[in-house]
């Protein structure tokens, strides 16, 4: 391979705003993995936001990349499995797999898209240097003809068009629009873009934690969870952003309230393989040999907690501490609070996209 953009790069980034700035280029915030695609020819390979190659798990996209790219570019984009339903980020999830049979049997049970948003080289010429509206018009001709597994992201440069999309394209699965100064050049792993995202706030039960990486006495997550409406307690997500001297306070103050698994909703016991509840001796996919295990509480505790949206019954992404909620009744944490988006189509946001 030999471009005039080699991997590994680093994605440029979106630091966080409140609110969507004017006077910029918008596009919608896509779910996926990040991703820079590379092609020379025959040669393709997907590097991920961590610089780390992902071609092995998207086969199906090699040989789109193939069939649909320029012979020789380099795209910034999101690699994300689209159905009727909107974005699937959980099937995504399932791809990363170390046996060879099931990510063939994967790529073909849950094809993968790759959503295109910028250019960094195309043929000999690099395009890192040129300002974003240039490099937006580059990628629309270069993807011109391409589908039906590499699609152009939207765009505008219309301020209530980006409000519409942030309030519509949730219901597909998106979580927020990034905005873009027309003459930002590309500054890889530079937070230089902006992004807007879904806030909420919800009332969670407490009901363990798992203790700091550190060995200390100290907190390392606080494991959340939401009755559902036949009585049982989901687990929803974590919260785990605190300093280490209000984790060394909380392990004291939850000491009172640790229990057993026996008297735990969460009875890791009980449960079948396969249940999301927290499990002792779970594993986690993404960090090889990281121990899930959690500490049960009596489910007494309730905490407020930021969150941007919903994957199913889950946090789609780790909840933010808000507050303490000691007048809330427990029992009436229910999913009953959540706000639901209303349903959008993939496809009316990208044609030919689920």
């Amino acid at each position: 391979m030999k471009l005039p953009v080699m991997p590994p790069v680093r994605p440029m980034l979106a630091k966080s705003v409140d609110t969507i700035p004017p006077d910029a280029s918008y596009e919608p915030k896509w779910d996926g993995f990040r991703s820079i695609c590379f092609r020379d020819g025959a040669e393709v390979e997907f590097g991920s936001r961590n610089e780390r190659p992902m071609t092995r798990y998207f086969p199906e996209l090699v040989a789109a990349a193939i069939a649909e790219l320029p012979p020789r570019s380099v795209i910034d984009g999101e690699i994300v499995v689209a159905t009727d339903h909107g974005l699937d980020f959980e099937a995504l999830q399932q791809r990363i797999h170390p046996a060879a049979s099931r990510v063939q049997m994967l790529a073909e049970q849950t094809p993968a898209s790759f959503i295109a948003f910028d250019l960094l080289a195309l043929g000999d010429d690099d395009y890192t240097e040129r300002p974003f509206t240039e490099r937006r018009a580059a990628l629309t001709e270069a993807l011109a003809g391409s589908g039906p597994s590499f699609h152009l992201t939207p765009v505008t440069t219309d301020l209530a068009t980006a409000h519409r999309w942030f309030d519509e394209f949730e219901g597909a699965g998106l979580d927020g629009v990034i905005a873009k100064p027309p003459d930002l050049t590309y500054q890889p792993d530079k937070r230089v873009m902006f992004k807007i995202k879904h806030t909420r706030t919800a009332d969670c039960v407490v009901a363990g934690y798992r203790v700091h990486k550190s060995g200390a006495d100290a907190i390392g997550s606080l494991l959340l969870g939401l009755y559902k409406d036949d009585g049982t307690l989901a687990s929803v997500g974590v919260i785990g952003a605190f300093p280490m001297a209000t984790r060394r306070q909380l392990f004291s103050e939850l000491q009172p309230l640790v229990t057993t698994f026996e008297e735990h909703p969460w009875n890791w016991a009980a449960h079948m393989a396969g249940d999301r509840t927290p499990r002792r001796n779970e594993g986690s996919r993404w960090n090889a040999g990281k121990d899930l295990s959690f500490v049960p509480l009596r489910p007494e505790r309730v905490v407020e907690v930021r969150y941007d949206h919903m994957e199913g019954e889950r946090f789609r992404h780790t909840a933010q501490f808000n507050r303490w909620r000691p007048d809330r009744d427990p029992r009436s944490c229910t999913y009953d609070q959540l706000e639901v988006p209303v349903k959008f189509r993939l496809d009316d946001i990208v044609p030919g996209l689920g």
